[in-house]
């Protein structure tokens, strides 16, 4: 029942997700993806009918001025045709071998469309955490500035060396230095971004990602389709080179019409005719056995990555549960450490009213549990990354 919760809630999240960033990349981005895709249906359709042999059609006119009588001219239209009727299996197998190799490489360009719409949804969620990174940063500054000031009337007051004082001023230093820093890479990031999209990013909702059950997940792999579609094609591209090797029974025929040599004329031809007949031929070729064992070897090899392919996607899937599960614990301490400051922050604030504490006291407390509040928010962004890197190998996800 739980699976089966998780795995509504995940095809109910990607749905609306599908609605509102499928159309995220820019227009010629999509495009591109749009001619790759009517490029391998094409070139498919090419290599499933290749078997076919091309039918020649020729019409020809010539002239002469050998005779003493003057020009003669005559003229010849002829269609010709050489096919395979039989080619011990390998018809068949060269038009699988094409429907596998269309879908391999359809599973793979839309592997490629799918990671780079991640890579933009990546820098929408990278956008939205450093700009609380940011807000972080802006609330530590406050609490630098109360630190010198603290520091400063006890330096002036002769109870605190001027190191600290100095150490006070380094650390507000290197914490507005940080915030530039992050005002460069958002800068960055929305230069990338524009790179693929031409949408404003401030206007596109980020969706809320879910984690998918592991069979599910390896089930809609694409990367596993993909791959399992190679050793498809690969299966399929030994029998045809098996075959390649075998008799081959072809039928040949050619119709021609033809003007007759007015000079010698004969009742025995004809203007128009037939030839026709079949022929059966066998290369005998030195490479074949090592043509045939090559292509044994790279369907054995595909059918190697296939193994390979279900052994990374369970270690990826695990390793991103157990980064989930590590995150989930950041966000129980940071929830922890904002309870502490709630409490500190109204004992601080009673403290202050007592006059046994300043205001600025309070502030800090004030600022360090809009802290750890932030902290919650940016872990939670780094739990959606991580699922992320999921969505975008399944299938009818994006």
């Amino acid at each position: 029942m739980k699976r089966l919760y998780l795995l509504c809630s995940f095809l109910f999240v990607t749905s609306l997700w599908a609605d509102e960033l499928e159309s995220i990349l820019s227009e010629n981005k999509s495009l591109l993806f749009d001619y790759q895709f009517q490029s391998n249906e094409l070139q498919s359709d090419i290599l499933s009918k290749s078997w076919i042999n091309p039918v020649t059609v020729r019409y020809g006119k010539d002239y002469t001025t050998r005779f003493k009588t003057g020009t003669i001219d005559t003229g010849n239209f002829s269609v010709y045709i050489d096919q395979p009727i039989f080619r011990s299996g390998g018809i068949y197998y060269a038009i699988k071998y094409s429907g596998a190799l269309r879908n391999a490489n359809r599973a793979d360009i839309t592997l490629q469309r799918r990671q780079m719409i991640g890579d933009a949804v990546s820098i929408l969620f990278q956008l939205k955490k450093i700009r609380l990174e940011q807000q972080k940063m802006r609330y530590q500054v406050k609490n630098d500035l109360i630190d010198i000031q603290q520091k400063r009337d006890s330096y002036e007051a002769g109870l605190l060396d001027s190191s600290f004082l100095d150490q006070a001023i380094l650390k507000k230093s290197q914490d507005e230095t940080a915030l530039l820093e992050m005002k460069l890479n958002e800068m960055e990031l929305k230069q990338r971004f524009s790179l693929l999209s031409d949408k404003a990013p401030e206007k596109l909702r980020l969706p809320k990602l879910k984690l998918i059950d592991k069979q599910s997940y390896t089930r809609e792999n694409l990367e596993l389709k993909r791959d399992s579609m190679r050793a498809l094609e690969m299966d399929y591209k030994e029998k045809v080179t098996w075959a390649k090797y075998l008799p081959t029974v072809s039928l040949n025929a050619q119709y021609n019409n033809g003007d007759l040599n007015p000079l010698f004329p004969s009742p025995n031809l004809n203007e128009a005719y037939y030839n026709y007949g079949f022929s059966v031929s066998m290369p005998l070729d030195v490479n074949a056995f090592s043509d045939i064992e090559l292509s044994k070897v790279e369907k054995l090899r595909a059918a190697t990555e296939v193994l390979d392919r279900k052994d990374t996607i369970s270690e990826e899937y695990d390793w991103i549960r157990n980064s989930l599960g590590i995150l989930d614990r950041k966000i129980a301490l940071a929830r922890k450490d904002e309870k502490i400051y709630g409490n500190l922050y109204k004992v601080t604030k009673n403290l202050v009213q007592a006059g046994e504490k300043t205001s600025l006291d309070a502030d800090v407390m004030k600022n360090s549990l809009q802290i750890r509040k932030i902290d919650q928010r940016i872990y939670s962004i780094d739990k959606q990354i991580q699922l992320l890197k999921l969505y975008i190998r399944v299938e009818n996800v994006l």
